[in-house]
């Protein structure tokens, strides 16, 4: 005999699950209803500039990526080459010698200088680094839009990580602008180079100049993104720097041969002796060679100090504010 088989009773919902709505569809949802349930999940729209304090959390936790990433970039520059990493020095070498024999041999410009060669190596090494780092960061942002579109990251990361690979490749430079400092002394008519308690101050020095770069750095990569063209005439403003910076002579002895009143020559005086690159040449000459004042003036450390921190912060507010915009114009 068949037993009559009963449908079960449906199970009585919960008292809360009863009193609760189903969650709204997303494609039913407001603009301020989908950015509140954005911010409820911790999730943010992409290219929006975040606060000020979150970004520099944000760039600070990415340190040890910005230093791969530099050392990485430095290695692979020259990789291609014979001579790898040797050309890191080269070039700054071949430079150097070719403003030795046509301003300091040939022309005789660095009057007043005791000795020329030692002025002038110090002079294209450390401007070389200055150069370098316009013009790297001046490319860190412009041409990357690939890889902006395809990454989320601080951008500030790129111009940082480019100033950092260039003193990476600075520093074997740097041992070996010292070693010619001191041998051009053995050069009969070149005044003799010491080695000095005042040499440990030289990486003080770079620092203050790295610091400095890092926020042209930041400067000219918000600039260039914005307006391509400046690309083209960086070179040119380079070279009327480094005439104007003394990188090659001292452009302060020159100024007394202008047909100029004296206010108007120290106002000259003034404006070329004071402005950063100038500055930081005076401190690694004043250091090296004992050629400038000496002991190195109290003056031109802090202003050395004031030049890096005022570039450094302006530079990265100023690329901070284009954040939004990297990879989209």
């Amino acid at each position: 005999m068949s037993t009559p088989t009963t449908d079960a009773a449906p199970a009585k919902p919960a008292a809360g699950d009863a009193k609760k709505p189903p969650p709204p569809l997303v494609s039913s949802m407001t603009s301020a209803e989908r950015l509140a349930l954005a911010k409820q999940y911790g999730l943010r729209p992409l290219n929006v500039r975040p606060p000020l304090g979150e970004y520099i959390r944000s760039l600070a936790s990415r340190w040890a990526f910005i230093r791969v990433l530099a050392t990485s970039t430095a290695y692979a520059k020259n990789q291609n080459n014979y001579l790898g990493q040797l050309w890191a020095v080269l070039n700054p070498i071949l430079n150097a010698a070719v403003y030795v024999l046509i301003f300091g041999i040939v022309l005789h410009l660095s009057r007043g200088v005791s000795n020329s060669i030692a002025y002038i190596v110090i002079g294209v090494f450390m401007f070389r680094f200055v150069e370098a780092s316009v013009s790297g960061g001046a490319k860190s942002i412009s041409g990357k839009t690939q890889l902006l579109r395809s990454l989320h990251f601080p951008r500030a990361v790129l111009p940082m990580s480019t100033v950092l690979s260039l003193l990476t490749t600075l520093i074997p430079a740097i041992v070996v602008m010292c070693a010619i400092t001191l041998l051009s002394g053995f050069i009969p008519t070149y005044e003799m180079v010491h080695v000095t308690w005042w040499w440990l101050l030289l990486p003080a020095a770079v620092a203050l100049m790295w610091i400095f770069n890092t926020g042209l750095a930041f400067i000219m990569a918000r600039l260039v993104a914005s307006i391509p063209d400046l690309d083209n005439i960086i070179g040119f403003v380079m070279r009327v720097l480094m005439y104007a910076s003394g990188v090659i002579f001292p452009v302060s002895h020159y100024i007394e041969d202008l047909t100029v009143s004296e206010t108007t020559k120290a106002i000259f005086t003034g404006v070329l002796d004071y402005q950063p690159i100038a500055v930081y040449l005076y401190l690694v000459r004043s250091v090296l060679m004992q050629e400038e004042a000496f002991p190195p003036s109290g003056l031109m450390w802090v202003l050395g100090g004031v030049w890096a921190v005022l570039f450094f912060v302006i530079g990265f507010i100023v690329f901070w504010r284009g954040e939004e915009r990297y990879g989209r114009d």
